[in-house]
């Protein structure tokens, strides 16, 4: 048994959320951005009182970890930290792009890889790929999107993209191989994540752990 409380603030919209063995209990949003500071402790108090449960009851708390926006990343960083640290339970730490692939790949089974892009400004996007058993092939990085920034082996025939970045690759895509779903349930893909990473102790370290920016200069 697992009841893990996650948090994400690495994109526009913010949630809090509980799960017990990777389902989902029940959840908070915020939509606006600028927000998420005000938004994060008071969502955490508020759902745990609203679920009649404990903060010492928590096995563990798990964040996103990037990239993404730099204001939106260290909020949630240092809400999930300081809840980790005192209530000396474990911190997890799930990259953003791990998260949006987990959310896809759950509604499209069967793809040879899920690049998630997030809108990164101008002509980038922070993006990683992952194939069809969510291993890391490619690891969360900026890259300038031009038409030759995602060309794949020939084995990959159905490459998915996705995420609020994913139009800038569009017109260069492979229309045969490349395929563009919406993003699915972030927050019911990071529940189910944060419980496999419980249960393969896959903890971050609470003094040295740090978000993945993507790079220094986006912020919001």
């Amino acid at each position: 048994m697992a009841l893990i409380l996650n948090i994400d603030s690495s994109m526009q919209e913010s949630s809090v959320s509980l799960a017990r063995n990777g389902s989902m209990l029940q959840h908070l949003t915020n939509s606006s951005q600028r927000d998420h500071a005000a938004f994060l402790h008071v969502a955490v108090k508020d759902l745990l009182a609203g679920s009649g449960i404990a903060a010492a009851d928590l096995d563990a708390v798990a964040v996103t970890s990037g990239p993404g926006s730099y204001t939106g990343l260290r909020v949630g960083f240092a809400a999930a930290k300081g809840l980790s640290y005192a209530l000396r339970k474990p911190l997890i730490s799930i990259s953003t792009t791990e998260v949006m692939a987990e959310s896809v790949r759950t509604l499209h089974p069967g793809g040879d890889l899920y690049c998630p892009m997030i809108d990164a400004r101008r002509n980038e996007v922070f993006t990683a790929a992952y194939d069809g058993q969510l291993n890391e092939v490619t690891p969360p990085h900026a890259v300038i999107v031009n038409e030759t920034s995602f060309i794949f082996s020939p084995n990959f025939l159905q490459v998915y993209f996705f995420g609020n970045g994913a139009w800038k690759w569009a017109p260069f895509a492979n229309k045969e191989r490349n395929f563009f779903p919406e993003t699915g349930n972030v927050i019911t893909a990071m529940a189910s994540l944060s419980h496999v990473f419980f249960h393969e102790k896959k903890f971050a370290d609470i003094n040295y752990s740090v978000p993945l920016y993507g790079k220094e200069f986006y912020t919001t």
